[in-house]
């Protein structure tokens, strides 16, 4: 008999029963004045995470298609876009762009920096003719354990004017993000992540401003089609048939997080980021990302000299059916990646550590026996 596999990696995240067990149900009609009553009640309740009026579209498909449906309903063929890149993900804004026939520009910082603030300014008041039409903006970037500084990235932006378009996969549910008090333009996130639920959903907010751009853009789109998302949305539907039981889920999973309320929500994450990273140090580890920028959801590790990614990875899996998460691309083997999002407690944490620093000891790492749990148990007490 085994334990079953526990995630602790960037996404998808553990799910709670109460989700679980909503998604289960019955799949019920999806034109019927009872899915309206549960779209309506997720929708609203997703504005409360967001702080913002506005309605978001709640569209069946990963992460990826809400970043997908932001560009195909705002950037034509030919249009600049500026696109900052501290990661993988900060890539794919890029690529999807280049894919609608934008003109992209990277500004790129290292691995394990955040964007670079005096740069980005520098470069937008170089656009004297404002022909950058939108910035995409990765807040939380997974592939290195980088938070960026949104609040001033977007402050920069308006001072120019471009549309500022935003992947909060990782961070709505996980931080505080103001969109109305912080003028987001466009936001796209995920259901796998800090919503705790299963992958299926993406979530779309859009300004006012935004909405205008969209009703004049002119790419190709039909499913991810915006405009048919706002006009069923003032029926309470959606113009096609969606992952019904997944919007369930959805409306239970954000009627957990009310109960729990934004306030011990966020202060969570950042106790168990601030647990992890301590207990991480005293096993001897370094920290791929300094303090000051780390993520509140995902913390990259580097591997002790002699090491490898791949066999801690293993040992983890095979030993305490724990599962981390490799780096990617050009990190692959460099880093491993542990998540500590949504659906995660205290006691994950310690479990983690003193699973790694047995399976450390293993692989002949020496460390001190329950130093790690010990640090990070002493910053669960002080908060």
């Amino acid at each position: 008999m085994q334990a079953r596999e526990f995630l602790m990696i960037p996404g998808p995240t553990p799910v709670p029963d109460r989700v679980l067990e909503a998604c289960a149900k019955h799949p019920i009609g999806h034109r019927t004045p009872d899915f309206s009553r549960i779209l309506r009640g997720a929708v609203d309740d997703l504005k409360w995470l967001g702080e913002t009026k506005k309605d978001p579209f709640v569209i069946t498909s990963s992460g990826t298609g809400a970043m997908e449906a932001a560009i195909a309903n705002t950037i034509n063929s030919g249009d600049d876009v500026l696109s900052l890149i501290v990661g993988v993900f900060g890539e794919r804004w890029a690529k999807l762009s280049e894919a609608y026939g934008a003109k992209v520009e990277r500004v790129i910082s290292e691995p394990g920096q955040p964007v670079d603030l005096k740069l980005l300014a520098e470069r937008l008041k170089k656009d004297t003719d404002k022909k950058i039409k939108a910035v995409t903006i990765t807040h939380n970037e997974t592939s290195t354990g980088v938070i960026n500084d949104l609040e001033a990235i977007v402050k920069i932006v308006q001072e120019h004017g471009a549309l500022t378009i935003v992947d909060a996969v990782t961070s709505f549910g996980a931080t505080p993000l103001p969109i109305d008090a912080w003028g987001i333009d466009v936001l796209a996130t995920g259901s796998q992540k800090a919503l705790m639920l299963p992958p299926g959903l993406a979530i779309i907010f859009f300004s006012d401003r935004a909405t205008k751009v969209s009703e004049s853009c002119k790419s190709p789109r039909f499913y991810f089609d915006l405009r048919k998302y706002k006009k069923s949305l003032e029926a309470d539907t959606t113009p096609a048939t969606p992952n019904v039981s997944f919007v369930a889920g959805l409306a239970e999973s954000l009627s957990m997080m009310k109960e729990e309320g934004t306030e011990k929500i966020f202060a969570r994450h950042l106790r168990l980021k601030e647990a992890l990273r301590s207990g991480v140090k005293a096993l001897g580890l370094k920290l791929f990302v300094d303090d000051h920028f780390a993520s509140p959801t995902i913390t990259a590790i580097i591997p002790p000299a002699g090491i490898s990614v791949g066999d801690i990875r293993k040992a983890l899996k095979e030993d305490y059916r724990i599962l981390v998460a490799d780096g990617q691309e050009e990190l692959k083997g460099k880093i491993f990646r542990i998540g500590h999002m949504g659906y995660v407690f205290e006691r994950d944490i310690l479990m983690t550590l003193a699973a790694l620093e047995a399976v450390l000891r293993k692989l002949g790492h020496e460390v001190d026996s329950g130093k790690a749990v010990d640090a990070a148990a002493s910053v669960i007490a002080v908060r």
